[in-house]
């Protein structure tokens, strides 16, 4: 199994009755790391290394495990699942691609399934707000100023405006942007232009440029030739929270750097990029070679193979491919929840993958996928969400009962706006709507409808 976090599994499966392992990809961010290369991304530097966090280590601890099992309780295990999130879960991915007879059922919460392109979105976000923070006398732009780009405020009044575009779409006005799949630029420009600041900055507006970064940054990385190096990230209401700004830009009050910087430019420059490169493993020496990055230069280099590394990072790191025969041939299931304001992995990226698997196997993709949006939730929880599931036990039932679902029965945190607010999280491609009439914070007045 992998990281839990984001998985729903409130009890944990160890409380449950269940044998579990877990592994660290075949390094130490501790004893292996090296400040010169990186520091804990200094492992990208080996072939081996890079093969062992991609997905080979992933076979070798199951197999292993499943060893340890049989051997300790005399007969091997009925069942056996995998879950994770972020980049656990592209490793569930990568075990339904490359190792589809090892689980029966895999909770893939939030997956990196594209994670050098992800990596592509991180320099492209930290160059995009970057350009709002001015430059010193030695003409660098301060690491620690990019979260002075968003102001808390400035941050809520974005979030404000996604909602009064979006939130009452799903039936009512409720703090969630239900219906995902109708909020769009041309629902939330006019309301953000309409709150452009006349003078200067004041905390109660927006500029025209941090406007057009935010629409810059939502519309992930390009060449300047317009094409895409990744998808779009939706509008949601979760945008601008915490959770969503400790990725973006940072966060001021408590000193946290972007981890747009700290991990992805880090994981882009030394695990995603071939040949890895050799970049200080400090933020500012970070963020300048993020500054620098050219995307029709040097973006091709996550495809690109050179010597000792035979296969570039795409084709190990990538977990995305809608051929999943394999899997689907041993009778394999997989549930995929994913938050709406997710800033690492746009939830896009992984209904275009869903939409793929469907079309392969001519819109029986649900036989083995199911793809569980979380309106307002950030990367695997947290958020203005009800982010508090049990997508694992949905997957036992599946598994063991035939019982495929529909949706997840999920709580709002105590730390949300709503504590103890329920919403159904609906199966991709339905949504959470009101059913007009019942308390709103109840999920039995939703139902999930297709639209």
């Amino acid at each position: 199994m992998g990281a839990l976090a984001g998985v729903g599994l409130v009890t944990p499966a160890l409380a449950r009755g269940y044998a579990v392992v877990s592994q660290d990809s075949g390094h130490d961010n501790a004893v292996n790391s090296d400040p010169a290369k990186g520091g804990a991304v200094a492992f990208g530097f080996d072939p081996q290394a890079r093969r062992n966090y991609a997905y080979a280590s992933l076979g070798a601890v199951t197999d292993a495990a499943k060893a340890a099992i049989a051997t300790f309780y005399g007969r091997a295990p009925r069942y056996s699942y995998f879950a994770g999130c972020s980049k656990g879960g592209q490793e569930g991915l990568a075990v339904a691609h490359r190792y589809p007879d090892a689980f029966d059922g895999i909770v893939a919460a939030a997956p990196g399934m594209s994670l050098p392109r992800a990596a592509l979105a991180q320099a492209w976000d930290v160059q995009t707000f970057g350009r709002l923070v001015p430059p010193g006398p030695d003409g660098v732009r301060p690491f620690g100023q990019l979260a002075n780009a968003f102001s808390t405020s400035e941050l809520g009044i974005v979030r404000q405006a996604i909602l009064k575009a979006c939130d009452a779409k799903d039936g009512v006005a409720d703090g969630l942007v239900s219906h995902y799949g109708q909020c769009g630029n041309a629902d939330v420009l006019p309301v953000l232009r309409g709150l452009a600041c006349t003078g200067q900055r004041n905390g109660q507006c927006l500029s025209n440029l941090q406007i057009d970064a935010l629409v810059r940054s939502m519309a992930g990385p390009r060449k300047s030739d317009g094409s895409p190096l990744y998808v779009r990230f939706p509008w949601d209401g979760g945008v601008g929270e915490p959770g969503w700004a400790v990725w973006k830009v940072g966060l001021a009050k408590e000193g946290v750097p972007a981890l747009s910087i700290v991990v992805g430019g880090s994981a882009l420059s030394a695990i995603f990029q071939t040949p890895p490169k050799l970049v200080a493993a400090d933020p500012q020496g970070m963020m300048q070679w993020q500054m620098a990055y050219d995307f029709d230069r040097d973006a091709d280099a996550i495809y690109r193979v050179a010597a000792p590394f035979p296969a570039s990072g795409w084709d190990m790191m990538s977990a995305r491919s809608p051929d999943i025969d394999g899997f689907r041939a041993e009778g394999g299931k997989l549930i995929v929840p994913h938050g709406a304001a997710d800033p690492v992995f746009s939830l896009e990226d992984t209904l275009q993958w869903y939409r793929e698997v469907d079309a392969r196997y001519a819109g029986k993709g649900a036989d083995t996928v199911r793809v569980f949006p979380v309106p307002g939730m950030n990367h695997c929880e947290g958020g203005p969400s009800t982010d508090r599931y049990d997508a694992f036990a949905a997957m036992v039932d599946w598994v063991e009962q035939g019982r495929a679902p529909e949706q997840l029965n999920a709580v709002a945190a105590a730390a949300s706006p709503w504590p103890g607010r329920t919403r159904p999280i609906c199966r991709y491609p339905a949504y959470a709507r009101y059913k007009g009439q019942g308390d709103v914070e109840k999920k039995e007045s939703f139902e999930c409808v297709r639209g």
